[in-house]
């Protein structure tokens, strides 16, 4: 085989491995569901505003909070915009009145409006915070947020795909 034969095999043999690999990068990407595209600029820039609210808290972990809760506020059912959802949640992070409340009380300078980005989001980061973010469990965290094991791995998958995608 001359020295011509092996550089052109080697270069077809390396575009079809990159062509691969490209293509199993996209089909992960979309397994792992939408990228940081799908948040809306608004709710972006609160993610990453309260995502410095305590150690082990990011904005993707909030991202994916408001992905799975409301998709970002946009999801069009009871509760989101006003008055609540079958359990009693409202909001675009979907606060229980007594928990946002609470969280509120702890940290007097959440506003007031749970239906409101500028106010739920930060609550919603306190209250990760408390509930064991800032000692490090973010399994705890999240599972206080909601009670099933399937929200927390659903939550950790979006918030990971958010991040690949940043």
């Amino acid at each position: 085989m001359s020295l011509l034969s092996k550089t052109c095999t080697a270069v077809v043999l390396f575009a079809a491995a990159s062509i691969a690999v490209g293509y199993l990068k996209g089909a992960d990407a979309q397994a792992s569901g939408p990228g940081i595209a799908d948040i809306p600029a608004d709710y972006l820039a609160q993610y990453r505003d309260a995502g410095d609210t305590c150690p082990h808290l990011d904005w993707a972990l909030l991202a994916g909070i408001g992905k799975v809760e409301t998709n970002h506020g946009r999801l069009r059912a009871a509760g989101v915009r006003s008055g609540a959802n079958s359990a009693g949640a409202k909001g675009p992070m979907q606060f229980l009145t007594p928990t946002f409340n609470a969280v509120r009380a702890r940290h007097p300078g959440i506003g007031s409006d749970i239906y409101d980005p500028a106010d739920a989001i930060p609550a919603a980061a306190h209250y990760l915070c408390d509930s064991g973010l800032a000692a490090g469990n973010e399994w705890q965290a999240i599972y206080a947020y909601n009670h099933a094991g399937w929200y927390v791995a659903k939550v950790q998958d979006q918030a990971a795909a958010y991040r690949r995608s940043a």
